[in-house]
């Protein structure tokens, strides 16, 4: 069960809103210590004195302003509170936008908020009316001593607080070098295949199918560890495979690597390749077209010339019998004579 952070009203117009603001969300990571590997002692965080150099108890650090060189003014909770109650304790919406016109980069943290005390027709009402005009509440709030901006949103049922960051904090994105211009400019054959791809990988939202998986596998190794006996040992280090730096980058064909994503995901890849050949691979296609053909024209050559070459060896044949005086059509009539000999013999017709 997530924990209250804060309690206070969502300040909408002249409408107060009792609610609870509770955690969201929550770390997952593994929970490592530290540990001196030569005796496996834990070594810990200390809060150390930087004058003495000693640890000192948590109770005794407060929170200080420095307004000058060595110089502090001490703030209490009480100090932080008092500096304006209505900001800790309102989430005081300024304006609504088109929830999906806000850029994804400055959301941060989410909290639910949940109606307090006399708050739950008021929360009905803001939630029913947000969820049917599409829009998001941009809202003031402090939490944590520190001021926010903030999205009221719509999740289901309830209404999710978004902490947000500031104009100041997100970073331009100009100054990014991204791609532009007619090279690197996708070919409307290219996008209809990849937007095929997306279709077929389209699948309703189920966060419960996905898992952290290095965590999971980084539980497997600390488990196989310790049923090995392996629990004071350091695995070596592995060495990392470095890139061939004489190899040159490579051309990517980017409709062979679609058509072989959307082959994979078993859908028709066969009717699809024949109906979205691109003119790039009916260009590919040219030069082993040609090597058919002469193929082709190599291979009825060679039949000619095998056809034409019994009937030259029998002219030569033909030739040099006549040349040496002997009739051709002589020798099967001898062949006939020796056979039907053959036949008057008793000891050849038994063995027949």
């Amino acid at each position: 069960m997530s924990r209250i952070i804060w309690k206070g009203a969502i300040s909408f117009g002249l409408v107060n809103i009792p609610v609870a603001v509770k955690s969201a969300s929550r770390s997952n990571t593994l929970d490592l210590d530290l540990l001196d590997k030569r005796d496996m002692a834990p070594v810990g965080y200390q809060r150390v004195n930087k004058h003495t150099g000693k640890p000192i108890e948590r109770d005794q650090i407060v929170k200080g302003y420095e307004y000058e060189k060595d110089e502090y003014v001490v703030l209490s909770d009480e100090d932080f509170r008092q500096a304006n109650v209505e900001a800790t304790q309102t989430v005081d919406i300024v304006s609504f936008v088109d929830a999906a016109s806000i850029p994804p980069y400055y959301f941060d943290t989410p909290y639910y908020l949940e109606p307090d005390k006399r708050g739950e027709r008021g929360y009905a009402l803001l939630h029913a009316t947000m969820r049917k005009t599409g829009r998001a509440a941009l809202a003031l709030v402090v939490l944590r001593n520190r001021q926010h901006l903030a999205a009221l949103l719509v999740a289901g049922n309830a209404l999710v607080l978004n902490t947000m960051r500031f104009a100041d904090e997100v970073l331009p994105i100009e100054d990014l070098s991204l791609p532009g211009g007619k090279k690197h400019a996708a070919s409307a054959r290219e996008v209809e295949m990849a937007t095929r791809l997306v279709e077929e990988m389209t699948e309703d939202w189920k966060p419960e199918q996905y898992h952290d998986t290095y965590r999971d596998d980084l539980l497997a190794r600390i488990r196989a560890k310790v049923k090995a006996g392996k629990t004071h040992v350091l695995t070596p280090a592995a060495e990392e495979e470095s890139p061939s730096a004489g190899k040159g980058a490579k051309v990517i064909d980017m409709m062979a690597l679609l058509k072989r994503s959307i082959g994979n995901r078993g859908k028709g890849a066969a009717s699809s390749d024949a109906e979205t050949d691109s003119d790039a691979d009916a260009d590919a296609k040219k030069p082993a077209r040609k090597a058919a053909k002469r193929a082709s024209s190599s291979a009825k050559a060679g039949k000619a010339a095998a056809a034409k070459a019994p009937a030259k060896r029998a002219t030569r044949k033909t030739a040099a019998k006549k040349a040496s005086g002997k009739s051709p059509a002589k020798k099967p009539a001898k062949t006939a004579t020796r056979t039907a000999a053959q036949a008057k013999t008793p000891g050849r017709r038994k063995a027949a």
